[in-house]
């Protein structure tokens, strides 16, 4: 049960790292992550079947995802329409380029055919407890990629897109193209979505195009939960951690739905009941957060 929990959780935490991006660092709130999430998974199951080699599928998801959220940043900022609505257009066209890469089929499973997680379960048979093999390879892959995000935004073309998400006018001043930055911004960032996609794929055992459905409502969740319950702070390396932490305690909290609902008679369907209810939590709390500060803030300098 908790391996489970733990390992749906960094799978999608890869996910909530790209919402991480747009939403905190970008200030872009993307919603082209509903078609990229199922794009990855699309691509890395036709490539499975393909026989095409497993590491290079991943690079094909990733890249696939980037492209997509780089059509999305080029539709702003060359047709001037607000990122929301670009979103919404990419995510929409997505659906038919989904399907069109499953063979014009909705779902495609590859329970039968040979996996990278399949591979790695073979390999450490015997040496590693079963249960536990997909659960430290997980953990692997998500420390792995956390690294290359915190070294990336330690970089000039990192710090420099930070810099844009909190005051876009200082980096204009500074002879740098927002457009440009965008671009590189949101492409990343539905890479870092597809390849979440492309992992979820082989994990379920199938690749749908309704896999994405409510993606971003989850992201949100797991980046809202990170951030209120680890201390507030501007480092990257604990903004990213809280993120991959907001993950694997939001599916904890699915998991307690899924399975202990019945108690007062909710079903599966009512899962994006749950996510709704729990981002207004969160959002509560939040503002609640907030005006015991000022409040405290106020007596302090009386």
């Amino acid at each position: 049960m908790i391996e489970g929990i733990l390992v749906e959780g960094l799978i999608y935490g890869i996910m909530v790292l790209g919402v991480f991006i747009t939403f905190r660092i970008l200030d872009f709130p993307d919603l082209t992550v509903d078609g990229s999430f199922p794009l990855g998974a699309a691509l890395m199951v036709q490539c499975i079947l393909l026989d095409v080699n497993l590491w290079l599928a991943l690079l094909v998801a990733f890249v696939g995802g980037m492209l997509a959220g780089m059509v999305t940043a080029l539709i702003h900022n060359h047709l001037r329409v607000p990122n929301l609505l670009a979103g919404i257009l990419t995510m929409t066209m997505l659906y038919s380029v989904n399907i069109r890469i499953l063979g014009n089929r909705a779902n495609v499973p590859v329970l039968e055919h040979e996996t990278i997680l399949t591979k790695v379960s073979e390999r450490f048979s015997g040496l590693i407890p079963d249960e536990y093999i997909l659960l430290l390879f997980f953990i692997v892959v998500a420390i792995v990629i956390k690294i290359l995000i915190d070294l990336f935004f330690r970089t000039d073309l990192g710090m420099t897109l930070g810099a844009m998400g909190n005051n876009e006018q200082m980096v204009i001043s500074q002879g740098v193209d927002p457009k440009t930055l965008k671009t590189i911004g949101v492409g990343l960032s539905n890479g870092l979505v597809a390849l979440s996609g492309a992992f979820a794929a082989q994990y379920l055992g199938f690749a749908d195009v309704g896999l994405g459905q409510g993606i971003i409502v989850s992201g949100l969740a797991s980046v809202m939960i990170g951030e209120f319950l680890v201390m507030k702070s501007n480092r990257i390396g604990v903004l990213t951690l809280c993120a991959i932490l907001g993950s694997i305690l939001f599916h904890a909290v699915l998991y307690l739905g899924r399975y202990y609902g019945y108690v007062i008679h909710m079903t599966p369907n009512d899962l994006n009941l749950i996510k709704g209810i729990l981002i207004i939590i969160l959002l509560v709390l939040t503002q609640a957060k907030k005006l015991k500060k000022v409040a405290i803030k106020a007596v302090v300098e009386k």
